[in-house]
């Protein structure tokens, strides 16, 4: 059988989309395929406030959805309902979208104080509770909020509670534990990274860990083969893997880290990349995939172990401009990637690219990252255990 590593030395574009109007593409989430012969669909999340939704072999665009006000933050299809697709966004908002209805109104709207914008969500792996991460309110005040993904209305019915005292700025990332329905991940531009068991009570007694970055907190995944490691990307391209398996225990959480990780891995041509674009976990080969770029659009695949960063790949010829979101998708042996250029490209092994050519960066940038909402580097002055 072929392995991962080489289907990555194999990858070639194959398939790519253009909107009509020029947007970034910001987030990527691939629905549950419903049977091994038919491809799910892909959602994807724009500057313009839109989400997309594509047939993931063709890449072909077979609806919309628009509704948010403000920058969105994420989309992510349910786990075992695969017609339903989240999205969350500053306009305070979290909605369920029905997949099967292109272009309808949102199925359902969660909302809590009309103080809180929302940069980061996410839903458990039983799809029972929703959680969100507020921008900073006030002097240093942010939270994390969680809904009964089952229940919504105008008047903010379905909230279950609110965390308000781990972080002290933007919550620029929530993750839920893909397997523990009860664990989840939160980080912030304050540099940290706090994780907790829900099922413990209050936000005191569920707080399990927190790791300093020492950075603004970009992405966060769930890594490791019993998946009890997190890696942490942070907005200056510092790169940290924590061992949570060593909590109790008197070894050192930190498995690597580096405060830029932009130079841990010579190039073909003697440089380094340019930024991180964010990480996942491959399961089927158990390692952890980073994933970097050039400004010129080149990507490259990085294996992430106890050792740094190992570069397994170069993809050359795709975007224009920078990337800002990836998945790998191991049904179809395949990688999904999105980017300022506002392409989506489909790159498979062996594969021969049958569209047109490469796309000119985009002339509209600056309109383009006000709707986006990038996050800047944040002073660090909390004081809190870290490991």
């Amino acid at each position: 059988m072929e392995s991962v590593e080489d289907k990555f030395k194999a990858l070639s574009i194959a398939r790519r989309a253009l909107p009509e109007e020029p947007t970034y593409l910001l987030d990527l989430s691939l629905q549950p395929a419903s049977s091994p012969t038919q491809p799910g669909l892909l959602a994807v999340s724009c500057s313009d406030l839109t989400i997309h939704l594509h047939n993931t072999d063709s890449l072909k665009l077979l609806g919309e959805y628009r509704g948010h006000t403000g920058p969105l933050c994420g989309v992510n299809f349910a786990h075992t309902s695969p017609d339903q697709l989240y999205s969350g966004s500053a306009d305070g908002t979290l909605r369920m979208w029905d997949v099967r209805c292109p272009g309808s109104t949102a199925a359902r709207v969660f909302r809590s104080d009309p103080s809180h914008h929302f940069c980061s969500f996410d839903v458990n792996s039983a799809d029972v509770v929703l959680c969100a991460g507020t921008e900073k309110v006030d002097e240093d005040d942010s939270f994390l909020v969680f809904w009964d993904a089952r229940m919504a209305n105008a008047d903010g019915g379905g909230v279950l509670g609110v965390y308000s005292e781990s972080h002290s700025d933007d919550i620029t990332e929530v993750r839920f534990h893909p397997r523990n329905r009860d664990r989840l991940a939160s980080g912030s531009t304050d540099g940290l990274v706090n994780v907790f068991d829900l099922g413990l009570g209050s936000e005191d007694e569920a707080l399990l860990a927190t790791c300093n970055s020492g950075s603004s907190t970009s992405s966060v995944c769930w890594a490791g083969r019993d998946t009890d490691q997190l890696l942490c990307l942070s907005h200056d391209e510092g790169l940290h893997l924590w061992d949570l398996g060593q909590l109790d225990t008197e070894e050192p959480l930190t498995v690597f880290s580096s405060a830029d990780a932009r130079t841990l891995t010579p190039l073909a041509d003697g440089g380094s990349v340019d930024y991180l674009v964010g990480g996942a976990w491959l399961e089927e080969s158990q390692r952890l995939l980073v994933v970097a770029g050039k400004s010129n659009g080149d990507l490259h695949l990085l294996e992430c172990d106890v050792n740094g960063l190992r570069l397994l790949k170069s993809l050359h010829g795709g975007h224009s401009s920078m990337v800002r979101c990836f998945l790998w998708d191991p049904a179809g042996g395949a990688m999904l990637t999105g980017g300022e250029d506002a392409q989506l490209l489909l790159w498979k092994p062996g594969a021969e690219e049958l569209t047109s050519g490469k796309r000119d960066t985009l002339k509209s940038g600056s309109t383009l990252k006000r709707k986006s909402r990038p996050h800047k580097k944040h002073g660090y002055q909390r004081d809190k255990k870290s490991f």
